[in-house]
């Protein structure tokens, strides 16, 4: 295998793109709603749409495509997929939320005494709607691709 073996890997490449254009979207977005640039929101989590639903429909959509729905690596593609999805509209969500009520009390005025050494991120996951947006981007992105 070499070098452009790795980079001829549509395996690799379609879904670390719709990634990169989600991130790229997610960004330009950021700076016209808050008219200053984030640098972290080229690699950060959370938001609209979700780019980890795009990227891992976008590799069950190759698979299911080439080695076909009833293989068992789309099965395993596939069952990847869903618990990623689960996971960023779940516990990372949740794990967002706690982090915004944590930032809450930890700015309250009456915690004196209490040092804070960095603010929680907040956003880290996805609403169900948001992952919903990205799944049906990465579907769509790669079978316009690979048609």
């Amino acid at each position: 295998m070499t070098f452009s073996d790795f980079l001829h890997n549509q395996y690799l490449w379609v879904p670390l793109s719709i990634w990169l254009l989600i991130q790229i979207w997610k960004f330009v977005f950021d700076i016209i709603k808050n008219k200053k640039i984030n640098l972290r929101r080229l690699v950060g989590a959370g938001g609209m749409p979700s780019s980890h639903s795009a990227v891992v429909t976008s590799l069950a959509t190759l698979i299911g495509f080439y080695e076909g729905v009833d293989s068992p690596i789309f099965a395993l593609s596939l069952i990847f997929a869903l618990v990623v999805m689960y996971d960023a509209s779940g516990v990372r969500r949740a794990a967002g939320k706690q982090a915004k009520i944590l930032n809450q009390i930890l700015n309250n005025k009456n915690m004196a005494g209490v040092t804070v050494q960095e603010k929680l991120i907040e956003l880290l996951g996805h609403t169900p709607f948001e992952v919903f947006i990205g799944a049906v981007l990465g579907v769509c992105y790669t079978l316009f691709i690979v048609i």
